[in-house]
């Protein structure tokens, strides 16, 4: 009891300097607009825009903000590599300035069609709409959050697997007792029922890859500050070439009764295959549905979550834009509902990696499916030898 009343004091006290702190930042926001001679509310719709925050958080960028303080922004720049009329052309982001500088005849664009894309400019500064688009193959935020999360998966399971080498029986310890009951789980309880007992095994290190992958994906993205952040999973190219991943492997795994039930289902009247192939159109359909479900359910989700915790936050800006003692009045609220997002996220992060690694296995297990009359022949088969 002492230990769950030392934990909800805790959580009290960082919900109340987290409140206070965040009307703080918006009643001084105010005061420096008085100051600079505008009027607070006309200010404050300039200054802010919940919208753009909340846009700027979830979408890829050329570089990893950290925190801003007045007009000053801390920043990691990334690569930008572009190939441009085959020219490669590297550089630090930090040329651009934030957006607001070109560099080697080349800008980053912060507002129209091309925003957040490096385009062409002309001498005097101004972009060249004559010229094409370079090819961008810059180290992004997201990118660099997967090249993250890739080395925090290598570094893990490789000494893991180093440790299992060393002394096999020996009883797990650490990050060993930590992730062994999760990769049980997904073998044992997730792959091998969905799959079968005969083929599991051949697909299980993709699944364990996936789910890893989406797992520390999904809490790095809840870490607030660097190296985490990033919307990695909640990018909807990311999550594509996921889902492509599960399809090629379904599709080159399918045996032939798999097709033979997309082309000739059984037990449909012959009209609705031959005249009007209208079930083989609908089995294909479906084919194809399966990995754009995939790829929407994890983009949607994860997004849906970052942007409701960050329209709880930025709720105090907008009360403390109308009256600065609103700020403090909704700022527990808000952070209060901020932190139960964040908890519910973490519940979130697991679902949505365990939900696509066990569709991915279902997919699998169908595509490979022995069916009742093909077993039949088998065993006949085998009992006449």
């Amino acid at each position: 009891m002492n230990r769950i009343f030392n934990v909800f004091l805790s959580l009290l006290i960082v919900l109340f300097f987290s409140s206070v702190t965040l009307a703080s930042v918006a009643d001084t926001s105010e005061h420096a607009a008085i100051a600079a001679g505008h009027e607070p509310e006309n200010a404050h719709k300039e200054d802010f825009n919940a919208g753009e925050m909340i846009i700027e958080h979830i979408i890829d960028a050329h570089e990893w903000h950290i925190i801003t303080v007045g007009h000053t922004h801390v920043s990691v720049p990334l690569p930008v590599i572009l190939i441009d009329n085959g020219k490669i052309v590297a550089f630090m982001s930090n040329r651009f300035h934030h957006g607001t500088a070109s560099y080697k005849g080349y800008k980053l664009e912060t507002e129209g069609a091309n925003k957040g894309k490096i385009v062409k400019v002309k001498e005097d500064g101004s972009v060249d709409e004559t010229a094409k688009i370079p090819l961008d193959f810059s180290i992004t935020k997201l990118v660099a959050q997967l090249f993250i999360s890739l080395i925090l998966l290598m570094v893990i399971f490789i000494s893991i697997g180093n440790k299992y080498k060393k002394n096999p029986n020996r009883a797990p310890s650490g990050l060993q007792s930590l992730l062994e009951p999760l990769v049980l789980f997904i073998s044992d309880d997730l792959a091998l029922p969905a799959i079968g007992k005969k083929h599991y095994k051949k697909y299980l290190p993709y699944l364990l890859t996936i789910f890893f992958f989406i797992f520390f994906s999904n809490l790095l993205g809840l870490v607030p500050f660097f190296p985490g952040g990033a919307n990695l999973t909640g990018n909807i190219g990311v999550t594509m070439v996921l889902a492509l991943f599960t399809f090629a492997i379904t599709t080159f795994s399918g045996n032939k009764s798999y097709w033979v039930h997309i082309v000739n289902t059984p037990g449909v009247p012959w009209w609705l295959k031959i005249p009007l192939p209208l079930m083989p159109i609908v089995e294909f359909v479906g084919v194809l549905t399966k990995p754009f479900v995939l790829m929407v359910r994890l983009f949607a989700n994860i997004t849906a979550g970052h942007i409701i915790g960050l329209g709880f936050m930025s709720l105090i800006f907008i009360f403390g834009a109308m009256k600065p003692w609103l700020g403090y009045v909704v700022s527990p609220v808000s952070v209060g509902f901020g932190i139960f997002m964040t908890l519910l996220e973490l519940l979130v992060a697991f679902i949505q990696a365990y939900v696509f690694t066990l569709l991915s296995a279902i997919y699998f297990g169908m595509a490979i499916e022995e069916h009742h009359h093909e077993i039949e022949g088998e065993t006949t088969h085998e009992a006449v030898h």
